[in-house]
């Protein structure tokens, strides 16, 4: 994998770098701030990110945000979101466009290199991964309460073409579906999950967390 890393705290930055090319990954580089990570992406378009949450200047969201924005110009690049802090307002937009080549760990809980490098290793090649504590904070955020055994054998059909970041479109001519059916069957999906519009919430990456959990 070609990886960029995105770390303030220089230990951490180098302990990572030394990780992953002493199993024979290539750090095309290591930077401390948003905008570098930024300018690093752009130019050597790696297969991963890692990036910290919370960077220079002002340590609060300048690294999540940056990971949304990697999401957005870089779909072919995967994003792994590695803090100590979980976003609740941020992880819904990190998944808006597609629950897939993205994951957020919490460096307190990952106890084993190996795991880590697996979970990286996993988010380069397309899949989701997602500490079970972020999950759990965004569901307590959003105060929902549906459950994924409700729907119907069609809608968890839909349900899961949704979670592989699939459009209504492409969710019709996979299933064989009108355009109209499936926006039905999506609403179904919201109604069934507990998921009302709101300008606050992104009811498809809710709907997708849900189907994640099971």
């Amino acid at each position: 994998m070609r990886v960029v890393i995105a770390e303030d705290t220089a230990l951490l930055r180098d302990g990572l770098t030394h990780i992953l090319t002493s199993r024979g990954h290539t750090v095309a580089a290591a930077v401390a701030d948003a905008a570098e990570l930024l300018v690093a992406v752009a130019e050597h378009q790696p297969d991963v990110v890692i990036a910290d949450v919370r960077m220079p200047p002002t340590h609060t969201d300048e690294g999540v945000r940056a990971a949304i924005a990697i999401r957005r110009d870089h779909p072919e690049t995967g994003v792994l979101v590695f803090s100590q802090y979980i976003e609740t307002r941020y992880a819904a937009d990190l998944l808006a466009g597609g629950a897939q080549k993205v994951g957020y760990l919490l460096k307190d809980r990952v106890a084993d290199v190996s795991d880590f490098i697996d979970a990286l290793t996993r988010v380069a090649a397309g899949e989701t991964v997602l500490d079970p504590e972020v999950v759990t904070q965004m569901f307590a955020a959003s105060r929902q309460s549906g459950h994924v055994a409700e729907l119907t054998p069609r809608e968890r059909d839909v349900l899961a073409l949704m979670a592989e970041g699939r459009s209504n479109t492409a969710i019709a001519e996979q299933l064989v579906l009108a355009y109209g059916s499936v926006e039905k069957h999506i609403t179904s999906i919201f109604t069934k999950l507990g998921l009302p519009s709101s300008g606050n919430d992104h009811r498809r990456v809710l709907a997708v967390l849900h189907y994640l959990q099971r």
